[in-house]
């Protein structure tokens, strides 16, 4: 059986060997440890790890916070932070990225297994989602026919997550009953996940449905998101990594 591989990026050498020892034992391959982020960031390609564990603030800096952001955004690899913060704002920041899982310092040995095989099963799923949606035809007719089917009446009105509804005859969205002031390309690519609520929308996709005309690419899609995200009252657009977005059918 292979073993998984990971990368640990911790800033001090007591607990980086501690870490390292207590996964080998589990049966990790440990293929590198670094003690910042800037090295870390320049070997992942030539690694390619199942997995890395980031100090959340190396060198008493963001750093951490920061090389995550990096992972999510370019590379299809699990992170997980490793902390012993308890600051709000901090985790507040550090959770915007979107973690596969925290480990908390001093760490338990026991549980590190468990936090591990954790995160690689949640990234192997939105993996899968994003497969299993990835050929799928988008078009406008298609949207049109799954939002449709998704009225709980004869009203044209889709409600989705906690106090979310689109007016789909309107192409509008509201929270609360309040509506939320979107561009045209925002509430297209938010058409498009509620109609596909619950499956992931490839980068891909994304481009075509929205855009129709080339020139856009995967950064436009991210920088597309990221203002929607900074319009929405809560965070209801989740990340498949590398793979592009999606709404949880059951979002609370």
């Amino acid at each position: 059986m292979q073993k998984n591989t990971i990368i640990i990026v911790e800033d001090d050498e007591i607990t980086a060997l501690n870490l390292k020892l207590s996964l080998e034992k589990h049966g990790y391959d440990i293929i590198a440890m670094y003690n910042n982020a800037k090295e870390a960031k320049e070997k992942i390609d030539a690694y390619k790890p199942d997995v890395i564990i980031i100090d959340i603030s190396l060198q008493e800096s963001n750093d951490g916070i920061e090389l995550a952001k990096t992972i999510r955004q370019n590379y299809p690899i699990a992170f997980i932070y490793l902390t012993s913060y308890s600051d709000d704002n901090i985790i507040a920041e550090a959770a915007k990225t979107e973690p596969y899982g925290y480990i908390v310092k001093p760490f338990d040995p026991s549980s590190l297994h468990a936090t591990i095989q954790m995160a690689i099963f949640k990234f192997e799923m939105e993996n899968k989602r994003g497969e299993e949606f990835g050929s799928n035809k988008i078009d406008q007719k298609t949207i049109d026919k799954l939002l449709y089917a998704k009225r709980k009446s004869d009203k044209p009105i889709v409600t989705f997550c906690n106090g979310y509804h689109m007016n789909i005859s309107q192409d509008e969205v509201y929270y609360n009953n309040e509506k939320i002031n979107l561009t045209k390309k925002e509430r297209a690519i938010i058409r498009l996940l509620i109609a596909k609520l619950g499956h992931t929308i490839s980068f891909k996709q994304a481009v075509d449905y929205v855009w129709k005309e080339s020139g856009a690419t995967e950064n436009s899609i991210r920088t597309l998101v990221w203002r929607l995200r900074s319009k929405l009252p809560t965070d209801i657009i989740k990340n498949a990594s590398g793979v592009g977005y999606f709404i949880e059918e059951h979002s609370i």
